[in-house]
């Protein structure tokens, strides 16, 4: 709790020797922004790729899944629904980003710095401990969705070498330590300013396996000659929008942190409008394809996964080369995720400790290959290690986590993607009680609490099924 009251509203940063000296020099203007770091350089094109690596997972391809249990009318039209709900409180978030003067106002850098200084201090304890809970919880579901393609891709070289009848079960926690000592490495790049390339491998990548999805299901559907599904759909859980709206509850979470990277001239809002607005239509395109041509291939039987509940087991090669794609692009989707956290405690315990050398201290190391030095600092080390493998670890334990992940994103979908932002923008515009805009704010917020409640219900029951075959450190898939 303590530590979520500390974020304030000075400029620190563990990042690197270079930045801090950028705060006490800000007279170049060509080198350093108006808050004394150095000069951003993110564009439109960068800051979509943020978003649709954050958005765009491997839970895309689970659509079909859901869409199935909710059928052909339901299913797409919560889908447009979350989309437009997503794209306007995204665009209301970004008008808030800087307070006061929107060109020259004090930039605020995170989610709960928008909170704080919109809506007072109380607040940002609640956000806070929603925010950062639940980005910890996706970080443990991509460790337990990068271990399932792994697998996927050793039990479909198997099924190709010994047959389908062949059960061809292995282990996922020594594919989840692999995740964990390469996201250990990547986690040490110091910020996300220097990880924009890895976005834009890891949207390239959401882009190769969904697409490989898409076409082994309209394949499917020409060869059978028939579009499957009903209109009302298989109620099996009540959780299934959960998969829908899982990815615009993700944009939100990690809105501000892409746009601190933009630079200016224009304004960060209206640069952000754009990238939002762009990956939106983007990733809603991507929903609804997977989910719907999904859906139509395999109708009501449709698995969790199409790629990896082997809805399609033909032809190999091609499941193999999307699996690999879904772990490179959860590598980087993990990092966009994480560095929020690690940003978040290194400020906390940079402004309480500045006295301490291993906090402060950066010992500079020539990386083959990269001309300039790296400035390896001891807490940083130490800090994002352990939280790999406190992520790593749980996931081994609970490899039905994406279940809690569900119960997670239904008590995260309502307060973050749609009260804060509102109350915010509500706060910032000064928008008068009982007006016209008011009452239709909050018609939206009630109508998107009761939709979380009734998910997580549905994700509670979840649960409770897992539970029953629970064996700790055992796969259950």
């Amino acid at each position: 709790m303590s530590g979520v009251k500390s974020v304030d509203n000075q400029v620190l940063n563990l990042s690197s020797a270079h930045e801090n000296h950028a705060l006490s020099d800000q007279s170049d203007p060509k080198l350093y922004d108006d808050d004394g770091r150095p000069k951003r350089t993110g564009t439109v094109w960068t800051a979509s790729a943020h978003i649709i690596t954050a958005v765009i997972g491997s839970g895309v391809l689970s659509l079909a899944w859901a869409t199935a249990q909710l059928g052909w009318i339901a299913g797409p039209a919560v889908m447009l629904m979350f989309a437009f709900v997503t794209c306007y409180m995204s665009s209301l978030l970004a008008d808030c980003y800087r307070s006061g003067d929107p060109i020259s106002g004090k930039r605020n850098y995170y989610y709960t710095d928008a909170v704080r200084s919109n809506l007072g201090g109380k607040l940002v304890k609640i956000c806070g401990m929603v925010q950062y809970f639940n980005i910890f919880g996706i970080c443990i579901g991509y460790t337990i969705g990068t271990s399932i393609s792994m697998m996927a891709i050793h039990r479909s070289n198997c099924f190709h070498e010994k047959g389908e009848k062949d059960a061809c079960r292995t282990p996922s926690n020594p594919y989840m330590i692999m995740f964990g000592i390469i996201e250990i490495v990547l986690s040490q790049i110091p910020d996300l300013n220097h990880i924009w390339w890895l976005s834009v491998v890891a949207a390239t990548m959401s882009f190769t396996y969904s697409t490989i999805g898409l076409g082994l299901s309209i394949s499917k559907i020409i060869a059978t000659g028939a579009i499957k599904g009903s209109l009302t759909g298989v109620s099996v859980r009540a959780s299934a929008n959960l998969k829908i709206y899982g990815g615009p509850s993700k944009q939100l979470v990690t809105f501000l942190f892409p746009m601190d990277t933009l630079k200016s001239p224009p304004s960060e809002a209206k640069t952000m409008k754009k990238a939002n607005l762009l990956s939106t239509i983007v990733t809603t395109t991507f929903y609804m394809l997977c989910g719907c041509l999904g859906y139509a291939a395999v109708g009501d039987l449709s698995p969790g996964n199409l790629l990896t509940g082997f809805a399609f087991h033909n032809p190999f090669w091609l499941l193999d080369i999307a699996n690999v794609a879904i772990v490179i692009h959860l590598l980087g989707a993990y990092q966009v995720f994480s560095q929020a956290i690690f940003a978040f405690v290194e400020k906390w315990v940079l402004k309480n400790c500045h006295n301490s050398k291993l906090v402060t201290k950066e010992i500079k190391v020539l990386v083959p290959g990269i001309r300039r030095s790296y400035g390896l600092n001891f807490f940083r080390l130490v800090f994002r290690t352990c939280f790999v493998i406190l992520t790593t670890v749980i996931a081994m334990i609970l490899p039905f986590f994406n279940d809690v992940l569900g119960i997670m994103g239904a008590v995260g979908f309502w307060p973050l993607t749609v009260y804060f932002p509102m109350e915010i923008y509500i706060a910032h515009k000064k928008i008068e009680r009982w007006t016209t805009k008011w009452v239709m704010f909050r018609v939206l917020s009630v109508f998107c609490l009761i939709v979380s409640v009734l998910s997580a219900v549905g994700s509670v029951a979840g649960v409770v099924l897992e539970l029953k075959v629970f064996h700790p450190f055992k796969t259950s898939y």
